[in-house]
């Protein structure tokens, strides 16, 4: 699996507009200050309407901490991680790693994500030096419009404001979201109604990138950007059978990752989403990262806590 991820083969599928412009998940969202000996320390850039850390930054961090402790000829395949506490916005996250094993063939590594003196996330990150293999299947990528026939979510909204009879609320809400400065961009294939909730199907597809240029340097940083991204809008899938009823929390309890091809994180990919379950207050969802080519490139599963209103609101009357 880890010899299709060496950074010479990482396939780049087209220039972007924005190509001059460095990513901000490089310069800023996923830079490590090192304070010792497997020991970082990393700031946050954005805050979602939660005021709780985003998880997928605190999952993108730990694994770049990960990657610092190994060799340059090792390459991410797998990571698995535990939410344990809320992250708090306003102080930084340390990053302790633990070299649990260096084999032959698989490195592995523990990271502990601490805040105030108590770990807020744990992760488990695996390695692999190349190994040729003539084992190979996938599943078959989903036939969709390309990105360049679709709407980002920042021109759906732009869209919806244009409406003259949208109400105040709702444009309220839309330009607290156009506010937010989230660093990736998403096209949704079939962008749900945002204002007439009617419950569907647990699945949902949507192209997505980060904003910026990554380049095709290293494909350790990309697999660090993808962990990022795989957690944006992903446990709400869980949701979309359930629209009727009011969420109260939710929260994100774990977060597993497969790495399995070459990509670029800077190039749109296709993330298809799907919740096989939900129930005892919690749901969990599988996700597929797709190149534009086919090519399976990242496999993703997370379970998440999830309370809602289970009566309706009384009469304010």
């Amino acid at each position: 699996m880890a010899a299709s991820l060496l950074p010479e083969d990482v396939i780049d599928t087209g220039e972007k507009d924005d190509s001059d412009l460095r990513s901000v998940l490089v310069t800023s969202v996923l830079n490590l200050e090192q304070l010792d000996v497997d020991l970082f320390r990393g700031s946050h850039h954005w805050v979602p309407a939660t005021q709780r850390l985003f998880g997928g930054q605190i999952v993108g961090q730990a694994l770049v901490a990960a990657a610092r402790s190994v060799s340059e000829d090792v390459y991410v395949h797998s990571l698995h991680c535990y939410f344990v506490r809320a992250g708090d916005p306003k102080i930084p996250v340390l990053y302790q790693v633990d070299r649990t094993r260096d084999g032959r063939s698989f490195n592995v590594r523990s990271v502990k994500a601490i805040q105030h003196g108590m770990p807020i996330l744990t992760c488990q990150a695996s390695f692999q030096r190349v190994q040729d293999s003539p084992l190979h299947h996938q599943f078959t990528m989903p036939t969709v419009p390309p990105p360049e026939d679709l709407l980002t979510g920042e021109e759906l909204i732009h869209k919806y404001l244009r409406d003259p009879s949208l109400v105040d609320k709702h444009r309220l809400g839309l330009n607290k979201i156009l506010a937010q400065e989230v660093p990736i961009q998403i096209k949704p294939i079939n962008p749900p109604d945002m204002f007439h909730r009617q419950p569907q199907e647990p699945k949902q597809m949507f192209w997505v990138r980060a904003k910026g240029l990554i380049g095709p340097g290293d494909m350790r940083l990309h697999c660090c950007v993808a962990a990022y991204i795989s957690d944006y809008s992903f446990l709400g899938t869980a949701l979309l059978p359930h629209l009727q009823l009011r969420t109260r929390f939710m929260a994100s309890l774990d977060h597993s990752m497969w790495f399995h091809a070459p990509f670029r994180a800077d190039e749109w990919m296709l993330y298809e989403c799907e919740s096989h379950w939900a129930g005892n207050c919690r749901g969990l969802v599988h996700g597929r990262l797709w190149r534009r080519d086919g090519v399976l490139a990242v496999t993703c599963a997370q379970e998440g806590v999830i309370r809602v209103q289970q009566d309706p609101p009384r009469s304010k009357l």
